[in-house]
C-alpha cells in the first residue's frame, strides 16, 4: 500500500523530471547545442577514385530569440572548419513558427555568404522558403524572394536544375528539385491539394553524361520515385521528427512516417541522407534529435 508521504514524493519526483525535460527541451537542446551527423559511404556505381567531402545545412528556421543572424554565422563557421568540398543547403530558411519574431529574408541570406567551399555553396528552397512569400502564393508563379536573396549572395540556387562538378579531374552532376508542396493548399470539393513545384524526370533529363549524380531534395517524400542513376539523394524538411526517443518520432511531417524520418536510408541499391536539421517548426522544441550539420564522405568505406 502506497503511504500518502510516499504519494506525494513521487508526485513531486515526477513533477520535477516533467520541468526539467520541458526545459531541456525548450531551452537547452534547441538553442545550445550543435552536433555534426557524420556519414561515410560508397554509392552504387560510384567512381572509385572520386572522393568527395559533403557538408549540409538544413532547416535552419530562422528567428529571434532561437535561431538569430549570429548563431547562423557560428553555424556557418562550424560548416567551414570542417572543410567540406562543397556544401549544401536544404531550404527552410525561413521562420518555421510563429514564437517568436521574424529576421528578415535579406540578414539570413547575408549569414549565409560567409559558408566557403572550394566546390562551391549550393541551395535550394523548401516549402517554408515558398509559403513565407504571400505575393507568390497570391499569384501561384514566380521566384520567391528568398530564392534571390540567397543568389544576390554569391550561393547557386536550384530549381529543376542540374550542374556539373568536378573534384580531381572526376566529374559529378549536382541536381537540385524544386519544392514538392511549394504553393499553400487550395479547398476544392472538400479536398486539400498541395502545387508541387518538383519536375524530377525534366532536372534528370538535363544530365548529359553517365557522372555520378547528387540530389538535393527538401522532402524526403521524392526518393521512392528517384531512379537508381541518382547516386545520393539528401534531404531535410522532417526535423528528425524534432522529438526523437529510442530510435523513434512521434509525430514526422512524411506520408512515410518513420521510414524517412532521419539519417541514411538504403532501399535497394539506392542512397538516401536526411539531416536532423538545425532550427524548429511548428513548436520551438527538439528533444534527442538536437540541431545538427551533416558532413559525408563519399568514397569511403560504407557506413
Amino acid at each position: 500500500m502506497i503511504t500518502r508521504r510516499r504519494f506525494l514524493r513521487r508526485a513531486t519526483a515526477t513533477l520535477v523530471s516533467t520541468v526539467a525535460l520541458g526545459g531541456y527541451a525548450l531551452g537547452v537542446e534547441p538553442l545550445l547545442r550543435l552536433s555534426v551527423a557524420r556519414y561515410r559511404l560508397t554509392p552504387t556505381g560510384w567512381p572509385a577514385g572520386l572522393k568527395l567531402t559533403v557538408a549540409a545545412l538544413a532547416d535552419v528556421h530562422a528567428v529571434n530569440p532561437g535561431m538569430p543572424v549570429e548563431r547562423i554565422r557560428a553555424i556557418c563557421t562550424a560548416a567551414n572548419a570542417l572543410n567540406p568540398d562543397v556544401t549544401l543547403l536544404l531550404g527552410d530558411y525561413a521562420r518555421g513558427h510563429k514564437h517568436g519574431w521574424v529576421v528578415p529574408t535579406a540578414d539570413w541570406a547575408r549569414a549565409f555568404s560567409s559558408l566557403r567551399a572550394p566546390l562551391g555553396v549550393h541551395a535550394i528552397l523548401g516549402n517554408h522558403d515558398w509559403w513565407d512569400d504571400l505575393e507568390v502564393q497570391r499569384r501561384g508563379t514566380g521566384l520567391p524572394l528568398a530564392y534571390r536573396a540567397l543568389q544576390d549572395n554569391g550561393l547557386s540556387v536550384y530549381h529543376n536544375r542540374a550542374a556539373r562538378l568536378s573534384k580531381d579531374g572526376h566529374p559529378f552532376w549536382l541536381a537540385g528539385l524544386g519544392d514538392q508542396i511549394a504553393l499553400l493548399p487550395a479547398r476544392r470539393q472538400g479536398i486539400v491539394r498541395w502545387s508541387h513545384l518538383d519536375d524530377l524526370p525534366g532536372t534528370l533529363a538535363s544530365i548529359t553524361d553517365d557522372a555520378p549524380v547528387l540530389l538535393m531534395a527538401h522532402e524526403p517524400d521524392i526518393f521512392p520515385r528517384v531512379p537508381s542513376r541518382v547516386g545520393l539523394t539528401l534531404s531535410g524538411h522532417t526535423h528528425g521528427g524534432q522529438v526523437r526517443v529510442l530510435g523513434y518520432s512521434p509525430v514526422v511531417p512524411s506520408r512515410y512516417g518513420n521510414r524517412y524520418a532521419y539519417g541514411h536510408v538504403r532501399e535497394g541499391s539506392r542512397d538516401l541522407i536526411v539531416s536532423g536539421g538545425l532550427g524548429c517548426s511548428m513548436i520551438p522544441v527538439r528533444l534527442g534529435v538536437p540541431p545538427e550539420i551533416v558532413l559525408i564522405e563519399l568514397g569511403g568505406t560504407q557506413a
